[in-house]
This record gives C-alpha cells, sequence and structure tokens, in this order.
C-alpha cells in the first residue's frame, strides 16, 4: 500500500510493504514532486503498480472539506485506488517512532528525500510539530494508521483463488 499526501509545493508518496510473518513494515519508494497537476502525479503512482491501494490525508489539502473531496474524486477518476486514511497525528508519530525503535518499522536506503525529510523533523518550543517539509512523513503516517490495513499482495489484488481457498498465480501472456 502508500500513503500519499497532496498538495501544490510538494506532493509525495511513500510504499510499504508488510512481512506477513514478522508484521515488520518496510518503506522501499516514494514519490516527491511539486508545481505538478493530479495527472502527473497519479501517473507516476499508477507506474508502480495499479494494483497497489492507497491511503490519502482525508483533508487532501483543499481549502475546505469540499474541495478536499473534490480533490480526492481527481485521484479517483486518474485511476488511482484510494481511501481516506485516519489523520490522528500524535498517536501516529508516536506509533511510527515506537515501531522504528522496535524494528518493525524500516526505511530503504535508496529514500533520500524521505530521509532528508526525517532528519529534519522537528518540534518547536512549545512541542508542536513544525509543519514544513514534512510531506514524506505525513505519507508515512497515512500509511502506517491506514495503509496497512489495505495492504494486499499482488496475488490477493488480481483476485485469482483456487478452489480451496487458497490464492494461486497464474500468468497470462
Amino acid at each position: 500500500a502508500y500513503g500519499l499526501d497532496v498538495g501544490w509545493n510538494r506532493t509525495a508518496s511513500v510504499w510499504g510493504a508488510i512481512d506477513p510473518e514478522s508484521q515488520t513494515a518496510y518503506l522501499y519508494s516514494e514519490h516527491y514532486l511539486g508545481e505538478s497537476v493530479p495527472s502527473t502525479h497519479a501517473a507516476s503512482i499508477r507506474a508502480r503498480g495499479t494494483w497497489i491501494p492507497g491511503v490519502i490525508d482525508p483533508a487532501s489539502r483543499g481549502r475546505s472539506q469540499q474541495d478536499g473531496e473534490q480533490l480526492l474524486q481527481n485521484y479517483l477518476d486518474l485511476g488511482l485506488e484510494l481511501s481516506k486514511s485516519k489523520n490522528a497525528v500524535e498517536t501516529g508519530l508516536w506509533e511510527i517512532l515506537e515501531a522504528m525503535q522496535q524494528g518493525r518499522l524500516k526505511v530503504f536506503n535508496t529514500l533520500v528525500q524521505w530521509k532528508k525529510e526525517y532528519r529534519s523533523y522537528a518540534r518547536d518550543e512549545k512541542g508542536k510539530v513544525i509543519k514544513a517539509n514534512d510531506h514524506l512523513m505525513d505519507a508515512t503516517r497515512y500509511f502506517w494508521l491506514s495503509g496497512r490495513d489495505v495492504a494486499i499482495n499482488e496475488i490477493e489484488a488480481l483476485g485469482v483463488v483456487t478452489h480451496s481457498g487458497l490464492p494461486t498465480y497464474s500468468p497470462t501472456f
């Protein structure tokens, strides 16, 4: 699954995969692009697999609830499989920190922009998160809070099931 944070200055997505045995989540890919239209972002997201479900900022960076709903609909119309994420900021941040410290959330070294944001992620003197250069961190929070619940593998996405109820893979040529 992936988490998606949208905006004009920066739209960011982070893809995660979950090891079913250990329940460890691995962040393995990122999309990080500013000042582009939704169709450009959607094409980049679809390129990683149209079967991969995503979760999006429930406000979708709209100035109003109606704007956010319209932007979500735009992305749906562009072929993305999206649902709204939970948006519990503090809870999400603490869960992610704990998971990273316990080794239940790992990040591939190839996520260069993610690592830059992570290193600069900070709170002000009152303990509030500084809302600047945090798009991949927000996308990570959406993935962690809701993306793990919608994550599927490609075989499940294809819907290929045997009479025993177990998925089977049958490549098409």
